[in-house]
């Protein structure tokens, strides 16, 4: 909706021939945006084939377990000089890897890359309210291309060359806000929230560090931003999920009821691996993984953090 608002002739693919014929006779995404009215002048389409073939670039918006299928059914059909960039926020499932590593893998060095990541919750953006993200490449011409696409009005599209810090700040905020999220629903308090996200963003930065992150990404819109609003807006699915379970909910139940993929649950195992084979020290991740993955209790992992040695806070 972004695209059209400013003005670049979009086309919008979607995999379900049926949710397309409604979306056309509607002009609405009653699943994930009801309420939100398309322009017309958007082309909707379930040819896959046709709408890459006919796209200058291709912008991808998919769960990141999905990431990979989705490239390899689109990589037959890009065009010479098509760019791929994405909104997804996440990890390669099994493997941990960011995604322009898959990216890279599947469709080859010459096609350029970028991710658009930071505080965007889509259903304020396609309310047109006030919106940055950032855009983050290592081919500078493709990066400034999708970012002066979707810039304008009241979005603003910041460019970057850090993918890296981009995409790790937009994968580990997921974990971080089921984590805030337990804390209120546990009615731990104002407190308890700041240092959730502060501690977490510490993280962050280690992770960040080890694996070639830039620490001015990390404090900017793709890190601390997108944490800021995902620990503490309650559209987001992690946050939501986390409540839940801080009040005692199963996670099945809840991700049910919430009927969207929460990105954090999968996030999490990828996250700890990474997290112990590079040696990282990330504590408040590890509690959410143990209380996801190995049944650990909120209660306790509450404990275990509060227990943990003194030292100073910028070790």
């Amino acid at each position: 909706m972004q695209l059209d608002r400013s003005g670049t002739p979009t086309l919008l693919w979607g995999r379900s021939p049926e949710k397309i014929r409604e979306m056309k006779e509607t002009l609405v995404n009653s699943r994930y945006l009801p309420g939100c009215t398309l322009s017309d002048s958007i082309r909707l389409s379930a040819d896959l084939e046709s709408v890459v073939s006919q796209a200058d670039h291709v912008l991808m918006v998919v769960p990141s377990e999905a990431f990979a299928d989705t490239l390899r059914a689109l990589q037959p059909h890009l065009t010479a000089n098509t760019g791929v960039a994405w909104a997804c926020k996440g990890f390669e499932p099994d493997s941990g890897r960011l995604l322009h590593h898959v990216a890279g893998e599947i469709l080859g060095d010459d096609v350029p890359l970028a991710v658009v990541t930071g505080p965007s919750f889509a259903a304020e953006v396609a309310k047109d309210l006030p919106t940055a993200v950032t855009v983050a490449g290592r081919d500078d011409e493709f990066t400034r291309t999708i970012a002066s696409a979707l810039h304008g009005g009241r979005f603003r599209a910041y460019t970057s060359d850090d993918i890296i810090g981009a995409e790790l700040g937009g994968a580990v905020k997921n974990v971080l806000a089921i984590a805030t999220g337990i804390g209120d629903g546990m009615g731990l308090g104002d407190n308890a929230r700041a240092a959730l996200i502060t501690r977490g963003l510490a993280e962050l930065m280690r992770l960040g560090q080890v694996l070639g992150a830039r620490p001015e990404t990390l404090m900017g819109l793709a890190g601390v931003g997108d944490l800021v609003l995902t620990c503490t807006g309650d559209l987001s699915r992690n946050r939501r999920l986390g409540l839940a379970l801080g009040k005692g909910k199963d996670a099945t139940r809840t991700v049910a009821e919430i009927g969207q993929v929460v990105e954090g649950i999968n996030t999490a195992v990828e996250l700890h691996r990474l997290a112990e084979q590079h040696d990282v020290s990330m504590p408040i991740s590890k509690q959410v993984y143990g209380l996801l993955k190995l049944g650990w209790d909120a209660e306790e992992c509450v404990r275990r953090l509060l227990a943990r040695e003194q030292k100073a806070e910028t070790s």
